[in-house]
């Protein structure tokens, strides 16, 4: 997503502008930070004049926020992808592999979500609001679902479980990612579901 574009102006539609909009603002604002990144560079960037950016997007922050909505959107469809399949092992395998596949639009999010704070008080907790329901929501309703089918051990709750998962998988999108990405998610799941103990 944070890719270089090409420099030569090409023949854009509105849907084209607004993929290539979203992808130099969010390698502008990984790169400077939200304050360090003005509509003017953002436009200069996609190669349009700001009054064609702000036909797109009001403002900054309307901009900045339709970065992270899209991220969201995208949790949203590893959630679906996971409830899709049966039983709680093949929701957790097609969860995590779609979600190291996608690592790097992970990574991008989280770096724009830690410049969140810079937004207005309203609008960061309508949309923090908007994670909660669609992540958490969504993983909490995967295992409430297994511990409902007596998939889950019961001296846990399942609220507990979603976070232990979370806890495990979350390096797979923070830092520098591992020689095998999916080998070394699949070795992951398989520690969670089966435990660390000779098999």
């Amino acid at each position: 997503m944070t890719a270089p574009l090409p420099s030569s102006p090409i023949a854009s539609t509105p849907d084209t502008t607004r993929t290539r909009i979203g992808q130099e603002a969010a390698r502008l604002f990984v790169a400077s930070g939200y304050h360090g990144v003005s509509m003017r560079e953002v436009a200069e960037a996609v190669g349009v004049t700001k009054p064609a950016l702000y036909h797109h997007y009001a403002d900054k922050e309307s901009l900045f926020l339709a970065l992270l909505d899209g991220a969201v959107a995208g949790l949203a469809r590893l959630i679906d992808h996971a409830s899709a399949q049966g039983g709680l092992a093949a929701q957790l395998d097609t969860l995590v592999s779609e979600l190291v596949d996608s690592a790097p639009e992970q990574r991008l999010g989280l770096q724009l979500a830690s410049e969140l704070r810079h937004v207005s008080k309203e609008r960061r907790q309508s949309f923090e609001a908007e994670y909660r329901r669609v992540w958490m929501g969504g993983l909490s309703a995967l295992f409430e679902g297994a511990s409902s089918r007596s998939e889950l051990r019961t001296d846990l709750p399942p609220q507990m479980l979603t976070r232990a998962f979370l806890a495990l998988i979350y390096p797979l999108v923070t830092g520098a990612p591992p020689a095998n990405p999916q080998e070394t998610a699949r070795a992951l799941l398989s520690v969670y579901l089966d435990g660390a103990k000779p098999r």
